[in-house]
């Protein structure tokens, strides 16, 4: 039975960890495994240990940075973990992060990180089980937590 790793932390401001947890559950039937840390910087040691010591197949990095600059940076230099991460493993790490300064409120953000841990937790299941459904939409503009936007056209 494949393993999904999910490392979120505690710094976001809603439980995306939650969110795509159910959808994958509503799915598909694989393990999954937890990792919460702290914050985003904390997510590449969580991936590797769930990828090495948790034996996942995948694993999703599900957080929020900040809105001020020195958030963006610390989103870039856990982004550039994962990405290392990925490589030392072999395994796709699904990056998920919403920036706070993504939504004018609470209430629209709660909603956006929901929609994009879900979307992305599909993706996942996707990339298990039906790698060539991505395929297929190669170059048709999806988008996590928004409205798709379509292919250019020439």
């Amino acid at each position: 039975m494949a393993k999904v790793g999910i490392a979120d932390t505690t710094f976001a401001r809603y439980d995306m960890g939650r969110a795509a947890i159910d959808e994958i559950k509503r799915n598909s039937s694989v393990k999954i495994e937890r990792y919460t840390v702290p914050g985003i910087k904390d997510l590449p040691v969580a991936c590797k240990k769930l990828i090495d010591e948790h034996h996942c197949d995948i694993v999703m990095a599900l957080g929020m940075p900040g809105s001020k600059a020195v958030d963006k940076t610390c989103a870039h230099e856990a982004s550039m973990g994962i990405i290392i991460c990925q490589l030392m493993t072999n395994k796709h790490i699904i990056e998920v992060f919403v920036h706070e300064d993504e939504a004018p409120d609470g209430r629209e953000l709660a909603a956006l990180m929901d929609k994009r841990a879900r979307e992305h937790a599909l993706n996942v299941v996707r990339l298990l089980f039906d790698q060539r459904s991505l395929e297929r939409q190669a170059g048709t503009g999806q988008r996590q937590g928004y409205e798709d936007v379509g292919p250019a056209r020439i």
